[in-house]
């Protein structure tokens, strides 16, 4: 309630009214004593889609597979990293002709219409009762997913209970009182094994991964980052903010890019990783204010592209030298760049005597359409970006995020 938010992006009256009176409700409503961290995150990818983004994620990141389920529209797959970290469930539609609200958000927008069943969906925090947390968070007009509303058992049958996709982001918020490793009580579907021939392989990334040592430099997720309509900034963190346990951090103007970034992070861990941070941009004008001036606006751009969405994850590398001479960052991106991982131009930030940070973006999933952060903060830097490294990643990004149709969407 004390702590001052950073940065020097000016605020409304309107948000700083509520967002302290979303921190006065949470405690004496109980939701602030009932959440804990996250504990969970969910995606979904096209039909047929799953084991080739299963080796991406392998090679990529911690994450690794636990265990299969399906029920009767989906295929469930759990992943685990770090037993404090949040588990990662990936859904995989059994037809590829399954459509749901997922489908109907991507088939909006020009360049996720290709992929119409692949979207992040959002987080899934631990509560001490859920039925509570659902019954007090109805009470602040947060609407939740019942049986009736959506074709996926996964948001209804499951040991979660799920909120309406967000009208300002698209994601949801999931919550339970179980074990998040206990698959016998969160009845996820009927269990299944993968063929051994999938396990082979990707036994043979996870080899590669070690002999490399890329599972002891790549630690988990850091933060998450939304992408927004410049109109909805405000409206969307306080959403946020009302359905979880995290504080509003801070709020940065990117300049040279004309946006802002926003964080919000969870104060009761000691480790981000534990509960990563949720990050929203947005751009500082909306794009048909912005023609008159003609500035950049890449996050604008991607939001009218591929709609209101998660953009990216990001991944904390250890802080440390390599012995190849260089950063660990550097050397982690090399060596996945040599096994045909695309990025977005190069490593940005430096990491001399100071505390600083290095930055890269991969370019997008062909799977989850997400990209991949991997970010190194040297000498303990606080923080999640610097100024400069940010306005290089959005540029980078919208140079790959164009939708070349007359001058609408460039």
């Amino acid at each position: 309630m004390t702590y001052q938010p950073g940065g020097d992006k000016k605020n409304s009256e309107f948000f700083e009214e509520y967002r302290m009176k979303i921190f006065e409700r949470r405690k004496s409503s109980g939701i602030e004593d009932l959440l804990g961290t996250m504990r969970g995150i969910v995606l979904q990818v096209e039909t047929g889609e799953v084991l080739p983004y299963l080796h991406e994620l392998y090679l990529m990141g911690p994450y690794r597979f636990s265990a299969a389920f399906k029920n009767n529209t989906h295929n469930v797959y759990v992943l685990t990293s770090h037993p404090d970290y949040p588990r990662m469930f990936v859904l995989e539609p059994r037809d590829k002709d399954y459509a749901d609200e997922i489908t109907m958000f991507n088939r909006l927008y020009p360049l996720s219409s290709k992929k119409p069943n692949a979207r992040y969906i959002g987080e899934i925090f631990s509560t001490k009762d859920v039925n509570e947390t659902r019954s007090t968070l109805e009470s602040h007009s947060v609407r939740f997913n019942y049986h009736h509303e959506t074709k996926n058992p996964f948001f209804t049958d499951a040991h979660f209970v799920f909120t309406f996709p967000s009208d300002f982001t698209c994601n949801r918020v999931g919550y339970t009182q179980e074990n998040i490793d206990d698959y016998d009580v969160l009845q996820l579907g009927t269990p299944f094994e993968l063929e051994p021939e999938v396990m082979d392989s990707l036994n043979q990334v996870l080899a590669f991964g070690e002999a490399h040592k890329l599972n002891k430099l790549v630690l988990g997720v850091d933060h998450l980052a939304t992408r927004i309509l410049a109109g909805e900034r405000e409206d969307a963190i306080l959403e946020f903010l009302t359905m979880s346990n995290h504080y509003f951090w801070g709020a940065y103007n990117i300049s040279e890019m004309n946006s802002s970034t926003n964080v919000t992070r969870n104060g009761y861990v000691d480790n981000d990783k534990k509960s990563p941070a949720k990050v929203f941009t947005a751009n500082n004008t909306p794009s048909f204010v912005n023609s008159f001036e003609n500035l950049p606006m890449p996050t604008e751009d991607f939001v009218r592209n591929y709609g209101r969405r998660l953009h990216h994850v990001a991944y904390e590398v250890l802080d440390g030298d390599h012995k190849s001479g260089e950063k660990n960052v550097d050397y982690v991106v090399q060596t996945l760049k040599d096994k045909g991982i695309p990025f977005l131009a190069h490593v940005v930030g430096e990491c001399l005597d100071e505390p600083n940070l290095k930055q890269i973006f991969s370019k997008h999933s062909q799977y989850s359409i997400l990209i991949t952060e991997y970010v190194e903060r040297c000498h303990a830097y606080e923080g999640f970006f610097t100024k400069s490294n940010v306005a290089a990643l959005t540029e980078a990004a919208g140079k790959d995020e164009r939708y070349d149709h007359g001058h609408v969407f460039d």
